[in-house]
């Protein structure tokens, strides 16, 4: 199994973190790696945007060599890997996914070409020639563009959602109760520094001269390791509820939002600028519980809150509709 030794420092000091280029990755992932098993919202996915991806590598060559050889598929006690230029760690909160490209086309055409090698051995004549990196920007900004950057606004609040649980998650069960849910259940921690990080017979990674260490949700049902040796790593994940609908699926948003009306409901939605629970609410604008779970029921209807469970308490807080009736209210 591949462990990795973390000091009690590190791990102190580190925190998880959204990445719009992860995203990217796993939205290029589900697109490059078509699994005819995947997940209904994997098929939605790929129905909306599988026919233009594949456009994209018919317009070049390079394209569709990169395409061919930056994955290493599972197979039997084989890990599957990607090219580590796909996936430096985060910079963190704030970084825009044009920053976090900027770490990939650091990575000079020999250096691309050797981690390319590593995966697939000989390359295509296409990969070969120069303009590689050229190439992975457009394939990586073709896919932000295209398929992630208008959703980003919801993608991002789901994500954040997920650390929100995360972080609940940490205060009543510690670190070890967090890491065996970060994904597949290879993942655990072993006691005296020592974290799991799956399956496979690895060699272990001492991270005594490392730096920073992050965890990273992305909308994938794969995990993944990145590094920038010797001082950076991250473990991304899948996040809880991917791409999951913002409240229940019958519902009319027009109907429901219809219905948006009184000083008490008005007075929930503005609280939920940042997650709160339904008692949490209930103290706040001193109304019964069970009167702010029916506000809560419309609310999620219209689709102008989201939900997660975080421990023992489900969270809500505004969407992007959310945030603009907010901001009418005041």
């Amino acid at each position: 199994m591949g462990t990795w030794v973390i000091p009690a420092d590190l791990l102190a000091e580190s925190r998880f973190v959204v990445s719009p280029l992860h995203e990217t990755v796993a939205a290029l992932t589900i697109l490059s790696r078509v699994d005819a098993n995947g997940t209904p919202w994997q098929r939605s996915f790929r129905a909306a945007y599988l026919e233009a991806y594949r456009d994209l590598l018919a317009s070049d060559p390079m394209l569709a060599a990169l395409d061919a050889t930056m994955w290493r598929p599972r197979r039997g006690d084989r890990p599957g890997w990607m090219a580590d230029f796909l996936t430096p760690p985060p910079l963190g909160d704030g970084a825009t996914f044009e920053d976090e490209l900027a770490q990939v086309l650091a990575w000079d055409e020999p250096r691309m070409r050797a981690g390319l090698r590593e995966l697939a051995g000989d390359l295509p004549v296409a990969v070969e020639r120069s303009g590689i990196n050229d190439a992975v920007a457009t394939m990586l900004g073709w896919i932000w563009t295209a398929t992630v950057q208008a959703d980003w606004p919801r993608r991002r609040r789901v994500l954040e959602a997920d650390i929100v649980s995360r972080a609940s998650q940490l205060a009543s069960e510690g670190w070890a109760g967090v890491f065996a849910t970060l994904g597949t259940k290879q993942k655990r921690w072993l006691g005296d520094g020592i974290l799991q990080v799956d399956g496979y017979d690895l060699p272990t990674r001492d991270l005594s001269d490392a730096h920073e260490l992050s965890f990273v949700p992305v909308h994938s049902d794969g995990s993944w390791l990145a590094w920038d040796l010797p001082q950076r790593y991250a473990i991304v994940y899948p996040v809880s509820g991917a791409l999951a609908s913002t409240g229940s699926d019958s519902a009319d948003p027009a109907r429901a939002l219809a219905r948006l009306i009184g000083a008490n409901r008005a007075g929930v939605l503005t609280l939920l600028d940042s997650p709160r629970s339904t008692t949490q609410l209930a103290a706040l604008t001193q109304l019964p519980v069970g009167a702010v779970g029916n506000h809560l029921r419309v609310l999620l209807d219209a689709g102008v809150v989201m939900r997660r469970r975080a421990g023992r308490e489900v969270l809500y807080w505004r969407t992007a509709l959310g945030e603009e009736l907010a901001s009418s209210e005041t």
